[in-house]
């Protein structure tokens, strides 16, 4: 079996909270927008994903910390999707169809270079379903 390496580390752009941002501005005068903004910065702040050539991580978590791992075998379908407010800052959501029964869809969120993530996630989850010997067989 080869040996795990890191493939790619990212976080989800700050761009998702341009919003919060825009309406914490304008109600800066009450204190609880200003909690909701410092609350939606720590969590894109602390959401980081982690690419493996076996695995696909997931940390989350403010107060409580979370890690999430796929294994890239279990990797089914791979969507991608740019929405326009997304399109205009050059980012993309990447949803990942699994076989994984606690996390049957995951969604790295407002991603840079989407396009390539997708092609390197797709490299490793076929280069770790050869190395296990697996193939993918539809029941209908």
């Amino acid at each position: 079996m080869s040996e795990e390496k890191y493939v790619w580390m990212g976080t989800p752009s700050q761009v998702i909270n341009l919003s919060s941002y825009i309406w914490s501005i304008l109600f800066c005068w009450l204190l609880i927008p200003l909690f909701c903004l410092l609350w939606n910065y720590l969590v894109i702040k602390n959401t980081k994903y982690e690419l493996t050539t076996q695995r696909l991580k997931t940390r989350t978590g403010v107060i409580n910390k979370f890690t999430d791992e796929l294994e890239l075998y279990r990797i089914q379908d791979y969507q991608m999707e740019q929405p326009l407010f997304l399109r205009l800052f050059g980012l993309y959501n990447i949803k990942l169809i699994t076989s994984d029964h606690t996390n049957p869809e995951v969604i790295l969120l407002a991603i840079p270079n989407g396009e390539w993530l997708r092609d390197e996630i797709r490299k490793n989850v076929e280069e770790c379903k050869s190395t296990k010997g697996l193939t993918m067989i539809n029941i209908q």
